[in-house]
């Protein structure tokens, strides 16, 4: 949990079979270019936030479930930190790997916005109870400290300079501008967020 970020030169230590599943993608796609010279180019990135994104993810769950008055739960202590980058961001870096990345090079994108959960949720609830003009205290009784997820990392963020050397590629969106967008689209998008938890439902 020290002050370190990944770097391309870190070594790859997944602690869960989901980020095994995802280092070993990352293996299996560069043999390819290693072995038979296809143009593979691996991108890594923080998390992402942004419209659109499916409500099970962490931002859009605190959202939809404090709208609805359920319970918002949090892992643990919640003092897991992630580092959030904004999809439009996101998007751009992969467009420059496109345009101006190299085959079997691997490229890190994130928002220089690392966020303990805890505190995040409480951003966003009380982001949430200024717009709808509600007391911030009846949204935070709603949230529950839940078991911790096995392989839980304690800290996760990137050292995305390179990327900023090779791409000329840095993140545009500040974090508090971009949750506050965000929070406000979800508010004003609940047919969209209704018809997904529909189909959810249906599934």
């Amino acid at each position: 949990e020290g002050k370190e970020r990944f770097s391309r030169t870190s070594a790859i230590r997944p602690s869960s079979p989901y980020s095994a599943s995802k280092a070993a993608a990352d293996h299996m796609s560069l043999s390819f270019y290693y072995t038979h010279g296809y143009d593979v180019r691996v991108t890594r990135c923080t998390n992402n936030y942004g419209r659109f994104q499916y409500p099970e993810k962490f931002i859009p769950t605190i959202i939809t479930r404090a709208i609805a008055g359920l319970s918002i739960p949090v892992f643990g202590d919640g003092k897991q930190v992630r580092d959030w980058i904004h999809v439009n961001d996101h998007c751009e870096g992969i467009f420059s790997v496109i345009e101006r990345g190299k085959p079997g090079g691997v490229y890190l994108f994130g928002g220089s916005s690392e966020v303990r959960n805890i505190d995040l949720v409480h951003a966003v609830l009380k982001s949430i109870a200024l717009h709808q003009g509600s007391p911030e205290d009846n949204l935070l009784l709603l949230i529950e400290h839940v078991r911790d997820r096995p392989g839980h990392d304690r800290r996760y963020a990137i050292d995305w300079s390179s990327s900023e050397n090779e791409l000329g590629w840095k993140p545009k969106t500040n974090f508090e501008d971009g949750l506050s967008q965000t929070i406000k689209w979800y508010l004003k998008n609940e047919e969209w967020r209704n018809e997904l938890q529909l189909r959810a439902q249906v599934s």
